[in-house]
């Protein structure tokens, strides 16, 4: 099983971006996928791998909730 951490894109770049997952910012990278600040994208082993809409990532923290 693969588990993918969502975040929000707060500094992209070429090749890397800074990203923020509930308050803590790691650099990631973001060659395969073109992402803009304030993105919600889906990250996994340390890459950007997916965009989210506004809609997907609502769905996706509202899920996250319900299995604390």
């Amino acid at each position: 099983m693969c588990v993918a951490q969502l975040g929000i894109v707060k500094k992209p770049g070429e090749k890397k971006a800074l990203v923020d997952f509930s308050g803590i910012e790691i650099e990631v990278r973001s060659g395969l996928v073109d992402v803009k600040e304030g993105d919600n994208v889906l990250v996994h082993a340390g890459i950007i791998i997916q965009k989210l809409s506004e809609k997907e990532a609502a769905e996706m923290k509202e899920a996250e909730e319900l299995l604390k």
